[in-house]
């Protein structure tokens, strides 16, 4: 199979940037795929384990020559990375992220990069609790969505090459500019962790439940949140600082619904209740429907994570 890109510079080497590279292999998508983190010990477990053809000391070296170039660092971090590489970026090369957030990150990264580069920002909605180079696995894609938010003046070519990796990766792909990105990611993503975040604080706080019998009787609502609160800390602290408008907004819209439910509950009105519940019911429907999740009851906990 014909590569899309001859060379790939993946910076950081985490889930995201490994499952990249596992799926572009599998796919043959690239001719040479490089990758640097700023941890030597990522690095080196890099190298160990083959996750890229080539690892660099720097993120000069890495860009040098790419094709492609993949920013898989937090999203707080990337305007520095993009000052670091800008001056070895190859002409014509095309630079993207899978950042949660869009806006800041087209702030933060574009005034950065010189004339004849193309800056396409994308999102992958895929991931998992894990982290690590060792975390990745090439199926993570597969019939996820991978939402592209091209800047102004946006290359049509450069977009359609970005756009062909992707879905030859095997995700879903579509097109949406950053301010309605960020606002649906905080209903669908943002807003959710935050709940989950607290929901286990909660469960610390509360001297008369013990931290042995949350651990022991945990039941799968608990369990399910402990599983989102344990994703990276570094990620999610930068995700809530750059969107930081959209998921005030839409905490602010949940409190309004977690106040009218408490009132339900306290006035005793179970057709209130009822009704909320088979609306919300639905959606999770339409989730599994679309081939978004399993019906299954263990939610994937029986899949062996690769």
């Amino acid at each position: 199979m014909t590569p899309i890109y001859d060379r790939v510079a993946l910076i950081g080497l985490g889930l995201i940037a490994g499952s990249m590279s596992l799926a572009m292999r599998r796919a043959g998508l690239a001719g040479e795929i490089v990758g640097t983190a700023r941890s030597a010990d990522t690095r080196a477990v890099a190298a160990e384990i083959g996750l890229v053809d080539r690892v660099t000391d720097t993120v000069a070296e890495a860009v040098t020559d790419a094709d492609l170039v993949v920013l898989c660092v937090p999203v707080g971090a990337m305007g520095d990375v993009a000052a670091e590489m800008a001056p070895h970026l190859k002409p014509g090369a095309t630079v993207t992220d899978v950042g949660s957030v869009k806006a800041a990150v087209i702030a933060a990264v574009g005034p950065h990069l010189p004339e004849g580069v193309h800056f396409i920002p994308a999102h992958p909605l895929a991931g998992t609790e894990h982290s690590g180079p060792r975390s990745g696995f090439a199926e993570l894609f597969d019939n996820r969505w991978t939402l592209l938010v091209p800047v102004e003046n946006t290359d049509p070519e450069a977009l359609a090459r970005l756009r062909d990796l992707w879905e030859r990766i095997g995700a879903n792909t579509e097109v949406m500019d950053a301010d309605h990105h960020d606002l649906v990611l905080a209903v669908t993503s943002h807003t959710p962790h935050l709940i989950a975040y607290t929901m286990v604080g909660v469960a610390d706080d509360l001297r008369r439940v013990t931290d042995s019998e949350v651990i022991k009787y945990s039941a799968a609502g608990f369990r399910d949140f402990t599983r989102i609160a344990a994703s990276d800390p570094t990620m999610w602290r930068d995700v809530f600082l750059t969107n930081k408008d959209a998921t005030l907004e839409i905490l602010g819209r949940f409190t309004e619904e977690l106040f009218a439910l408490q009132r339900a509950i306290r006035k005793g009105d179970g057709q209130h209740l009822f009704d909320y519940f088979t609306r919300t019911r639905a959606i999770r429907r339409g989730i599994i429907e679309a081939g978004q999740d399993t019906s299954a009851p263990d939610f994937g906990r029986g899949v062996k994570v690769k």
